[in-house]
């Protein structure tokens, strides 16, 4: 199994509180209260509680023998506000039925198989800390391996059993991992934390000076730990992932990070490096290249070597090449010559492809490469596919719609078979929306895709209010996929008809359709959010558009502040979540140092680009309600640009609310707060819409 290889793409932030307008008389701030839970859910809809508590499918990987799946599965107790995770175990040929393994108890996940199929590794928290663990085949009894004392990220298991490779957070310069507690266990007391270079916080968290090193740590023959567990990246200033690293059979590991020093906040440009783990300086494969590398490798014969490699460096969407070498890196040639964006690569077990996953008109499909000629055939169609195994032939894969939550699917001889069916009971009471796709001529007359998605309990004939979806990223594409942060049903399922458009900017259709974007961030996706609507309202007579909604998120909420002093005519009401009010001072101040390449330079050399593109420039336009929601531990798109649209609605005197979520990050996590979170959306649009149950 390979974890999704994605590059960062992702959307926006700032810092600058404006002043709010209640400071300005000796009233006292009103603070609204929480609303009252109306359901506003038909029959056969989907409920806020049902997907919130829907069982969560992951991790897929194949027994060597190819006659097993051991997969994850994450739970959610309401109650409780969490979620806990367990490991599960199905049979490729349906011979028993999906069980979940004893040692779940206490959380389990990241599983791995050993060489002989007798046992299984894997990850647990319930020592105290995250450690690795090993059970028997059938999941009975567990056993600790690591007892460390620092946590671990994740590990891989050596080909020949008899080591593990640890990923573990530590400060660089510490010789041992209990200088690395030390360290961190006096800085957790101190009252400031200075620091001297980028980056300063990472999505959700202050940064605390740790990188992801690599650690060999040899197992004895019943497979647990014996001995030291040794690093091999010593001192070096650099992150590694566990997920990304391939063996070789030399006693080397393939590796991709970055070693530039004090810049590395501002680049992209990873590099594939060997390490021996015997020890010694990693060697770049990859030096002449200034583009990422990523995702190495090796072909089952150990002769070949296969990664991905984007051709420019800072550019958001740049689409990767398949290349294929020798196992040293040299002789290496590009394999494919293919207008798609692949990712998650590996070699077929007997050499002769390769499968990658990409976005593809608006799915994830899993793809097979021939190694030879790289000609490029798709494996799935409908849906969007997250991770996948193979093993002697036998594929199998996590893959999710518009209409069903992940469930795993095996593809042998030519046959596809799905072999979990989760959450049987929650998807029998509904009965979801299939959409109808859309096309269109958008910005430069160039064919656009969307969907249209008719209401819960559609009767021919009538009208609907309905919500236009608008995606984040904004290299993110809408993709047939379920949700559990923008789900579509969940709006059908309240009586909405549903608008989603993949404007200029969205991959999977092209390099240069994704490249559209860069420097027009506000224009050219408007465009398409205009024409698309249009499309949609003229091809689909039971569209309302005089009772109409914009809805949007990070970057999707940058253009709901775009389309309120643009193209506010349409829409009864707006809804914004973590979106940018001043895109100059996101571009300095989130936690992306790359992400200033989408306008092509920095704010002080392209001022008029930034200004021309920011929703601020604009604001003395606004007229149109709008609900306006922000986590405290956003560092992605910092919460003081929701704090800025607000008090900007505010000084307009429009009517507008602010919704505080204070554990949230830039995405709603917590199962209540995730649901409190909906309610707001849904009665904000029903008092707008009036279609108020």
């Amino acid at each position: 199994m390979r974890a999704q290889w994605m590059m960062a793409t992702a959307a926006v932030a700032l810092l600058g509180m404006a002043a709010p307008v209640w400071a300005q008389s000796e009233a006292a701030p009103q603070v609204a209260s929480a609303p009252v839970a109306t359901s506003h859910t038909v029959a056969g809809g989907l409920d806020l509680k049902t997907l919130a508590t829907m069982d969560r499918v992951s991790s897929p990987v194949l027994s060597p023998d190819g006659k097993r799946v051991v997969y994850g599965v994450s739970s959610v107790d309401y109650d409780a506000n969490k979620s806990a995770s367990s490991l599960w175990v199905a049979s490729v040929d349906g011979s028993f039925e999906p069980r979940k393994l004893a040692v779940s108890e206490g959380g389990a996940s990241s599983p791995e198989w050993a060489a002989d199929g007798r046992s299984i590794y894997f990850t647990s928290s319930r020592g105290g800390s995250n450690q690795v663990w090993r059970t028997d085949a059938d999941g009975n009894a567990a056993a600790q391996v690591t007892s460390l004392p620092v946590g671990v990220s994740g590990f891989r298991l050596s080909p020949d059993n008899r080591s593990l490779i640890l990923g573990i957070s530590v400060f660089a310069d510490c010789d041992t991992l209990e200088c690395t507690k030390t360290r961190s266990d006096t800085a957790a007391k101190d009252t400031q934390t200075v620091y001297d270079q980028m980056p300063l916080r990472v999505f959700d968290r202050w940064y605390d000076g740790k990188k992801s090193h690599l650690y060999v740590q040899p197992l004895n023959t019943s497979g647990l730990a014996e001995g030291t567990t040794r690093s091999l990246t010593q001192g070096l200033d650099a992150d590694f992932g566990v997920s990304g690293i391939e063996f070789t059979r030399d006693g080397s590991l393939l590796v991709s990070t970055k070693l530039l020093g004090d810049r590395n906040a501002f680049t992209n440009n990873n590099d594939l490096y060997r390490l021996s783990l015997s020890g010694g300086a990693p060697v770049n494969l990859t030096q002449g290249h200034t583009g990422p590398d990523y995702n190495p490798v090796l072909s089952p014969d150990g002769r070949r070597l296969a990664w991905l490699a984007s051709p420019r460096e800072n550019v958001g969407g740049d689409q990767p090449v398949v290349m294929v070498g020798d196992a040293d890196g040299q002789n290496a040639r590009a394999l494919t010559n293919w207008d798609r964006g692949p990712s998650d690569l590996t070699w077929r077990s007997d050499g002769r492809a390769l499968y990658a996953t990409a976005a593809d008109q608006g799915q994830n499909r899993l793809f097979e490469i021939d190694a030879r000629t790289g000609a490029v055939k798709n494996l799935t169609d409908i849906g969007q596919v997250n991770e996948y195994d193979e093993r002697a032939g036998t594929v199998v894969y996590a893959l999710e719609s518009f209409t069903s939550p992940t469930q795993l699917f095996v593809q042998k001889g030519g046959e596809t078979r799905q072999i979990t069916r989760h959450n049987t009971e929650a998807l029998a009471a509904i009965n979801p929306s299939r959409p109808d796709e859309i096309r269109f001529a958008g910005w430069n007359g160039e064919q656009t895709h969307g969907w249209v998605f008719k209401p819960a309990n559609y009767v021919e004939g009538q009208k609907y209010p309905t919500v236009y979806l608008i995606h984040g990223g904004p290299k993110s594409p809408w993709t047939e996929s379920w949700s559990y942060r923008w789900n579509p049903q969940v709006y059908t399922g309240a009586g909405y008809a549903v608008v989603m458009v993949n404007f200029h900017g969205s991959p999977g259709y092209g390099q240069a359709f994704t490249d559209a974007i860069n420097s027009n961030w506000g224009t050219r996706p408007l465009e398409d959010l205009q024409k698309g609507w249009e499309a949609a309202v003229a091809q689909n007579s039971f569209i309302d558009a005089n009772r109409a909604c914009a809805l949007g998120a990070s970057y999707g909420g940058y253009m709901v502040n775009m389309i309120a002093g643009k193209w506010n005519e349409p829409w009864q009401c707006l809804v914004n979540h973590a979106g940018v009010f001043d895109v100059p001072q996101l571009m300095n101040a989130m936690d992306i140092g790359t992400f200033i390449h989408e306008f092509e330079g920095a704010t002080w050399d392209r001022k008029a680009v930034y200004d021309a593109q920011n929703p601020e420039t604009y604001a003395g336009n606004w007229k149109k309600p709008m609900l306006v929601l922000h986590g405290s531990r956003d560092f992605r798109v910092p919460m003081e640009q929701g704090l800025a649209t607000f008090s900007a609605l505010q000084r307009l005197d429009i009517d507008s609310r602010f919704v505080h979520v204070p554990n949230a990050n830039h995405w709603v996590l917590e199962p209540k707060a995730w649901v409190n979170w909906q309610q707001e959306i849904l009665d904000w649009t029903a008092k707008y819409t009036g279609s108020s149950r």
